[in-house]
């Protein structure tokens, strides 16, 4: 008995294609830190009242969702607060108010 051989109809190829062409590829959101005292003292103003509100030691991923910022923001702010000895970093990498 004789086969029949199935082929795709040039609509359902195109139709194939046009799908393929509009998925989306989403890359990561790159965040740009101004590097300048005003701005970095304005993102440890936000560290320190993060740590305020809470009450208790959080990570420094914590305090980014906290306090509502990046989390390049949130260690520029804790690098700042860490040289004034504002805050303290635990053994287990929870910061915590001096």
């Amino acid at each position: 008995m004789a086969e029949k051989k199935t082929t795709k109809s040039a609509a359902a190829t195109k139709a194939a294609e046009a799908k393929k062409a509009t998925v989306k590829k989403t890359t990561a959101k790159k965040t740009e830190v101004a590097l300048n005292a005003e701005n970095v003292g304005f993102r440890a103003g936000d560290v320190y009242q993060a740590l305020a509100a809470e009450g208790k030691a959080l990570t420094w991923k914590e305090i980014a969702k906290v306090a509502k910022m990046s989390e390049e923001e949130t260690l520029l702010g804790m690098g700042w607060l860490l040289k004034e000895g504002k805050i303290l970093v635990s053994e287990d990498n929870r910061i915590t108010l001096a």
